[in-house]
């Protein structure tokens, strides 16, 4: 007999042991588990799903720049495009099927009506070059959120335009450097101070700016330590210190209880203080980060603010900035003149010194519209809710597997709760292996190996969007996983998963010593390469 998750009740239940899997089918499938070839595998010569009349023949101005070979697209019906997306869609784990348990990606539900309002004619049809007499609803739209994101930070100034949160990033951080240069410092100040317990990309941000970064080591909860920051601050080093990139509540998944007492030593010192606003959705609505002395900050709409994540883009990474730097945001601006809104482009029409344009057009309005739609949807106290349902979530997993899994800090969590694989000692188990073993369960694992302050890490971030019982199962297959490898059942097992997946384990040395960067249809000889012919 072994134990199985009757999702109908939201218990564990007994089943019969299920028969094992074959070696091998006929196909290659495994029930709907569907081994589907590429597209260009799939495709016939001279298939089409649309039949398009001949274009006429016009003179153009190509010469040896036309194409003379196929493009090699492929051929198919378009109930086989259809088709064939449809079973890739069955591979992929997403928000929409379960527990997201990816910690520090604030893996929460978009929720469909963003998705609807998104879509509205006025929005979805929009074109960046249109009048500024057309758009008047739009640009109301990204001056409404603008003022959400200021009252809710307290921060008096935001900058739009960045693109994703990595970008905000380093929009912040370009503006501590121009104020840096208006005040004849940027040669002086050239180092950035990064906490351990800090967001991975931080030391990569001030790195990329040209700035040298020091780590800050954290003490024994987790938080930073208050005495190394203090001699990094000190007379001796004090003086080259342009900024601190800190998260808050940290990568641990802890609030920094002394944030105040940082951001005050680092004012003392003549720096500014940049804070990661990965984590901002455990705090939305109970904590404004400029009331605790924040310079700047992105925000992540895609976490906080419930946008898709979207696989790498859509992104969008609003930075809200302090008076300090506020005259050192980017452009374009929305400017509300008597009646109406309009976008400031140019340098002379913006006070101080802003660091130019950062990116194409105006921001990403599609993003922009679903946020907005969630902040006013939820309201002031929504967003409150939301936050301690998350908080509260975070606390719910910790308190139900700390007896089988090893957190990493004493006491409660914030939004995420961290787990170190010390449970897993002597039992042949690593982190890699009980997470590849929670694919066999039907989950996607959690963050692993970072933090990089804890051994191990396991990082649990639930959100607030999934109900107890949904937790609970996920809860019930973590302590199944933990208890299995703690009681003696041979690590061989955990090392053999994923079992029940499209791929199983991957030679990822191989894929990152010799990377397969580009594939060629096997069918498509060489001299037909479209890419070939166009450097010929």
């Amino acid at each position: 007999m072994v134990q199985s998750f009757d999702r109908s009740q939201g218990r564990v239940g007994v089943a019969a042991a299920a028969a094992p899997a074959s070696e091998a089918t006929f196909t290659g499938n495994r029930g709907l588990q569907i081994e589907e070839p590429l597209i260009f595998e799939l495709g016939q010569s001279g298939r089409c799903g649309v039949d398009l009349p001949e274009p006429p023949k016009v003179k153009d101005r190509l010469n040896g720049l036309r194409r003379t070979g196929e493009i090699g697209l492929p051929g198919l019906s378009e109930p086989q495009v259809v088709q064939h997306y449809t079973r890739l869609s069955q591979k992929n784990y997403a928000i929409d099927m379960g527990v997201y348990s990816l910690g520090s990606c604030t893996m929460k539900h978009n929720p469909r009506l963003n998705e609807k309002v998104a879509r509205l004619p006025g929005i979805g049809d929009l074109h960046p070059l249109q009048p500024v007499s057309t758009v008047q609803g739009a640009l109301e739209v990204i001056d409404s959120l603008a003022h959400w994101l200021k009252t809710l930070t307290g921060m008096p100034a935001v900058a739009m335009s960045p693109a994703a949160g990595a970008h905000g990033e380093m929009c912040g951080m370009m503006a501590v450097a121009a104020a840096l240069e208006a005040k004849g410092e940027r040669g002086q100040r050239k180092v950035v101070l990064a906490p351990e317990s800090a967001h991975g990309t931080n030391p990569a941000t001030a790195a990329a700016l040209g700035f040298t970064v020091k780590p800050i080591p954290a003490n024994e909860r987790g938080r930073v330590d208050l005495l190394a920051l203090k001699a990094a601050l000190g007379p001796a080093n004090g003086s080259e210190v342009a900024a601190i990139m800190l998260t808050n509540p940290n990568t641990c998944g802890l609030f920094e209880n002394d944030i105040i007492e940082i951001a005050q030593a680092v004012h003392a010192a003549g720096a500014y203080f940049y804070c990661d606003g990965a984590n901002f959705n455990a705090i939305v609505g109970r904590v404004r980060p400029g009331d605790l002395g924040v310079d700047c900050m992105h925000i992540n709409l895609h976490k906080t603010f419930s946008t898709p994540h979207g696989g790498g883009g859509p992104g969008a990474g609003p930075v809200v900035l302090s008076a300090a730097l506020a005259s050192h945001a980017p452009y374009p601006w929305i400017v509300r003149d008597g009646e109406g809104w309009r976008i400031a482009e140019e340098g002379r029409e913006i006070a101080g010194t802003p660091i130019g344009r950062l990116k194409a057009f105006h921001g990403q309005m599609g993003m922009f519209t679903r946020a907005l739609a969630y902040i006013m949807s939820h309201g002031a106290d929504g967003l409150r809710q939301a936050s301690a349902d998350a908080v509260l979530s975070a606390n719910y997993v910790m308190a139900s597997l700390k007896d089988v899994m090893s957190p990493a800090f004493d006491g409660p969590c914030m939004h995420e709760a961290l787990f170190d694989d010390s449970f897993l000692k002597d039992t042949g188990v690593s982190t890699l292996d009980f997470a590849k073993a929670m694919i066999d369960e039907g989950y996607h694992p959690m963050t692993m190996y970072f933090p990089l302050v804890v051994h191990g890490a396991l990082l649990i971030e639930p959100t607030e969007s999934q109900a107890k019982e949904d937790l609970d199962l996920f809860i019930a297959a973590l302590r199944s996983l933990a208890e299995r490898a703690k009681g003696g059942q041979s690590a061989d097992a955990f090392k053999a998963a994923p079992r029940f997946a499209p791929r199983r384990r991957l030679d990822e040395t191989l894929a990152a010593r010799k990377p397969v960067l580009r594939w060629r249809p096997s069918n498509r000889p060489p001299e037909d390469d479209p890419l070939k012919q166009a450097a010929e």
